[in-house]
């Protein structure tokens, strides 16, 4: 989908957000844990949740959708095999694991990318005593219920906790995971599976002890909002000196995002379920003793989240002073700036995880490709606050995650015209 943007219009309206699409690919995967209907409430229409619920419809679940409804029934696995066909394109199909050896014993994963992305999830699997063995792309696992666990994980990964927190719940007795995710989406996962039936201590923290049952039963689960969604157009709000309300927020979720963004001038008020971003005529970076020249970085949450890092070095541009960003997670995640300098942002990329970001800069652009999911939006932001007609092709990769934002962000004044669908 190719999209032109007309920049230098302020947004002013009311924003509300989707449900967390990343919460909704574990609840599918864990809805398929049980024989008992399943209903998914607040489900957004993304492309990755519609492959997810596909995939899910392939393995054996009675599927049915009502706008943000989604109930699901699978009395019975047709596979055990998550074969290419299942997989391709979709990483987080790895999530069905989980359901296939809860139920059948046995999974088989066919991957078409390099075996080390998993390394985390599969040695957690093995702390589990899940059997694994890998050979030329092809994945075979074989798991027991266990009595007692206590386990690392190498990393807070959400997908490798997800995946150990619903094996826990459906074959264990009692398991402790360590340096677990804690993400909003996490916690949907846990609240479902106490639902189910399992006990879960520690819901929120980086310690989650599962206390399992001998069958899971169906329950009702409610997605949260998208925290990132409504970081993101909270920020191209204030970066457009618009005034936007964003309504239906859990403000816990935002508590320690608000802070980091008001250290770039933008300021946030939460007021309840609502999120008020009022006009701002210029952004001004704090000059406080204490927080002069502190980096913006990124972190495990309740930390400063990776997923925002692009939208925050795309406000860094608009901000009077200097900035630098520290995205201290994953690699390559600050090689999209090129295309920022390419508008007019004076950013040094320092090495692949610090960026030091001069402002304000008049942003200037003819031409933007979408490079990958979490830049596509941040993109939108920069072409949105721009002195020119902005051009964005691949723009439906922004659509894979945030259900239909472009025509959101159009209802508060964005001037944005779809040419190729």
């Amino acid at each position: 989908m190719r999209i032109i943007v007309h920049g230098g219009q302020p947004l002013r309206g009311v924003f509300r957000p989707s449900g967390n699409s990343n919460a909704a690919l574990a609840l599918t995967a864990a809805a398929l844990l049980t024989g008992d209907p399943v209903t998914l409430r607040g489900v957004p229409d993304t492309l990755s949740t519609a492959l997810m619920i596909e995939t899910a419809g392939a393995l054996g679940a009675d599927v049915s959708r009502d706008g943000s409804t989604v109930r699901l029934q699978t009395t019975g696995l047709h596979t055990r095999s998550l074969a290419h066909d299942l997989t391709e394109g979709q990483v987080s199909a790895v999530l069905f694991l989980a359901p296939i050896l809860a139920r059948r014993r046995h999974a088989r994963l066919e991957i078409s990318y390099p075996a080390n992305r998993l390394h985390t999830h599969l040695v957690a699997l093995r702390d589990l005593g899940v059997d694994v063995h890998l050979s030329s792309g092809v994945i075979d696992l074989q798991a027991e219920p266990w009595d007692r666990r206590e386990i690392v994980l190498l990393q807070s990964s959400v997908t490798a906790t997800a995946i150990v927190c619903m094996l826990a719940a459906a074959l264990g007795r009692e398991t402790v995971i360590r340096n677990a995710a804690s993400e909003p989406h996490v916690q949907d996962l846990l609240v479902m599976l106490a639902a189910m039936g399992a006990r879960i201590e520690g819901i929120g923290t980086n310690t989650v002890t599962v206390f399992g049952v001998e069958a899971l039963g169906g329950a009702e689960a409610h997605i949260s909002p998208d925290h990132i969604e409504i970081a993101s157009v909270a920020t191209i709000g204030a970066i457009t000196h618009g005034s936007i309300t964003v309504e239906g927020v859990v403000p816990a979720h935002l508590h320690l995002i608000a802070r980091v963004l008001a250290r770039l001038g933008i300021n946030l008020y939460l007021n309840g379920d609502s999120l008020f971003v009022p006009a701002h005529d210029k952004l001004i970076a704090s000059q406080t003793e204490e927080e002069l020249d502190l980096p913006i970085d990124t972190a495990p949450w309740p930390g400063f989240p990776s997923d925002l890092v692009a939208m925050a070095t795309v406000a860094a541009t608009q901000v009077r002073g200097m900035t630098l960003i520290h995205e201290k997670l994953f690699d390559n995640r600050l090689l999209f700036v090129d295309k920022l300098t390419a508008m007019g942002a004076q950013i040094v990329l320092c090495d692949p995880h610090r960026a030091l970001v001069a402002g304000p800069s008049p942003l200037r652009g003819e031409y933007l490709d979408t490079p990958d999911v979490r830049a596509g939006l941040a993109m939108l932001g920069a072409a949105l606050c721009s002195q020119s007609s902005v051009t964005i092709d691949s723009a439906e990769l922004i659509d894979r995650t945030f259900e239909n934002v472009v025509s959101k962000l159009v209802n508060l004044g964005a001037q944005i015209e779809v040419v190729q669908p």
